[in-house]
């Protein structure tokens, strides 16, 4: 058998991105991503591009090529791709490709940090609030084109269970239940006899035997960009409303409205948290085909999207409600201030009528 591995690296680098602005990444012009299709798609349904360069690479991997790619995306994500061939007669001699190290000592991991840094170096210019604090989001995909004597995937798929589950899981031969098995290769999609993908939380087996599955890849790519936007911004809200917090705690804000920073911050960060994620939501609509919308599906049920997004959801819920009571004590305290002020001024204008006056 013959394939690919495809290692993907998802980092938040900024709030926003200006794309129209970009004129070059690492010195390569970008071009949009063009994701074609042999399938029916409906012609009104439009496409999301990203911009896409390929920087030339030295880096190898047991003597083999690395090919890179990186992608940037409006929402404020680079993502890198880092894809290795190989040739293999069983998917166990497959395992070794989970923690690859370069033939020049280099691990995938530092490669793409490092190629991250010099994008957002490039990028420095269009960047919104840029920053790259967090850890990326990583995803390796494991890329069949080829596989001797096999015409129907589906079918040379069910006598591989075992070892497609321990292949994704990293697991020892012969160690895994049949339920766990069951589990892992539980999403899978297939559109043809030739093409078969199987989806677990940390990897997958993709195979199409007419060698094309860049569109199956850029499906768990939008994924795992999801995955990192949700898993930062729930990050992000825990830290400010902890400290938004203890500032009602302990009232750390003006009579006036005029807040403490922390609270000053969350209000900005709670439009920008709003946005992010009503575009991270919409960013996968360009799935005109019916099938990548099926393996799009599994990903977000195996990546649990939907419980990041209510999770993210009931925290803007939550910095809602906070505002609901600071702004309610302040006008309570203002109310409050009033009304000792009025009876100060009737205090005053009294005693200038009874004593000034006489």
């Amino acid at each position: 058998m013959k394939g690919e591995v495809v290692y993907l690296y998802a980092f938040d680098v900024a709030n926003e991105i200006e794309m129209t602005k970009i004129q070059e990444v690492l010195a390569c012009k970008p071009t949009p991503f063009e994701l074609p299709t042999d399938r029916t798609v409906p012609r009104d349904v439009p496409l999301y591009k990203p911009l896409a360069i390929e920087p030339a690479s030295q880096s190898s991997f047991g003597g083999t090529p690395v090919r890179l790619l990186i992608r940037v995306y409006e929402v404020g994500v680079v993502s890198i791709l880092m894809r290795v061939s190989f040739a293999a007669a069983r998917l166990c001699e497959l395992l070794p490709f989970h923690k690859p190290v370069l033939d020049d000592g280099r691990t995938f991991d530092v490669v793409a940090r490092d190629l991250c840094r010099q994008t957002c170096e490039s990028l420095k210019d269009v960047m919104i609030r840029g920053s790259m604090t967090s850890e990326p989001e990583a995803y390796t995909v494991f890329c069949l084109t080829e596989i001797d004597a096999v015409q129907d995937v589906n079918a040379w798929l069910a006598n591989q269970y075992r070892e497609v589950a321990e292949l994704l899981t990293e697991s020892e031969p012969d160690t895994l239940s049949e339920t766990q098995i069951a589990e892992v290769v539980r999403i899978r999609r297939s559109f043809a006899k030739t093409d078969a993908v199987v989806i677990d939380w940390d990897a997958a087996l993709a195979i199409d035997l007419t060698g094309y599955i860049d569109d199956v890849l850029y499906v768990l790519e939008l994924a795992n960009l999801q995955l990192e936007e949700y898993r930062v911004m729930d990050g992000r809200l825990d830290g400010y409303l902890d400290r938004a917090y203890e500032d009602v705690k302990e009232h750390r804000f003006g009579l006036f409205g005029t807040y403490s920073k922390t609270l000053g911050a969350l209000r900005v960060f709670r439009v920008d948290v709003t946005k992010l994620n009503d575009e991270v939501t919409h960013i996968s609509k360009f799935f005109g085909d019916w099938h990548l919308a099926r393996v799009y599906l599994g990903a977000r049920e195996r990546f649990y999207l939907d419980h990041w997004r209510n999770s993210v959801e009931d925290r803007l819920s939550q910095v809602d409600g906070l505002y609901t009571v600071v702004n309610s004590d302040v006008g309570n305290k203002r109310m409050l201030w009033m009304e000792v002020l009025v009876l100060i001024f009737f205090a005053v204008d009294l005693f200038a009528i009874l004593v000034l006056k006489r």
